[in-house]
């Protein structure tokens, strides 16, 4: 009876001596198709290119192998993945909570919050908080969502209609960019605000400064007085 004792299962191909076949349907470096070859004969073309013979397609009949450099294959596959995730956008929802009667400097603050998180390509899960007495007056928060969802329409839409969740009434903005959008914006107006710091630093480097002028001034106007004193004296003379 077959039991399995734990472990992890590997994943990488299986390379040069590890594969145990027969033969292999053989691709060259250039992915060139060789052909159905013996592995042996397989193994001495690896031998000659200076390359690793590499299974690429365990479950063919025969499998599937390929002349290349396995070390430099796993590093730039590392490369690929490793940018892959640097760009994938999560999906993020933030939250902002507000009451029924909040005062309009509150609200600008809250609102300015909203459309940051949603120009980041968020969602903002935006929450009325009633409190006493106010419970008995939905439509004041339902008025409040309304008014925030209109006040940033250019960013973002209501994702999700506002409804009531106990003292608390929950609305959704999606924003309209999607958040890979947002990302490389980002980080196209940081490259440019580094190109303008490096500018205006260089500016600065070859501008001399007042104090260097003027020094530069004070020397020439030196030697034009040395210059005649001395076109005096041998006149002089």
């Amino acid at each position: 009876m077959w039991c399995y004792r734990g472990g992890s299962i590997s994943t990488e191909p299986r390379i040069n001596d590890r594969i145990r076949v027969p033969e292999v349907r053989l691709v060259g470096p250039s992915g060139e198709q060789v052909g159905i070859v013996p592995l042996a004969k397989a193994l001495e073309l690896a031998q000659e290119y200076d390359l690793d013979l590499v299974e690429v397609a365990a479950s063919a009949r025969p499998p599937v192998c390929k002349l290349m450099d396995y070390g430099k294959f796993k590093y730039e596959s590392a490369m690929k993945a490793r940018e892959a995730r640097k760009n994938q956008a999560h999906t993020v929802i933030k939250e902002m909570k507000l009451r029924p009667k909040i005062d309009p400097h509150d609200y600008d603050t809250k609102k300015g919050h909203v459309v940051r998180f949603l120009k980041q390509g968020d969602k903002v899960k935006i929450t009325i908080m009633f409190r006493g007495r106010e419970q008995s007056r939905p439509e004041l928060g339902y008025r409040l969502l309304q008014r925030l969802a209109s006040d940033v329409e250019d960013l973002g839409f209501i994702e999700s209609n506002p409804k009531q969740d106990g003292r608390n009434m929950i609305m959704v903005l999606g924003p309209h960019k999607k958040k890979t959008e947002a990302m490389a914006e980002a980080r196209e107006a940081q490259a440019a605000r580094k190109a303008e710091r490096q500018g205006v630093a260089a500016a600065d480097e070859e501008a001399p400064s007042e104090e260097t002028a003027a020094a530069e001034a004070t020397t020439t106007e030196d030697a034009d007085v040395t210059e005649a004193a001395a076109d005096e004296a041998n006149a002089e003379a």
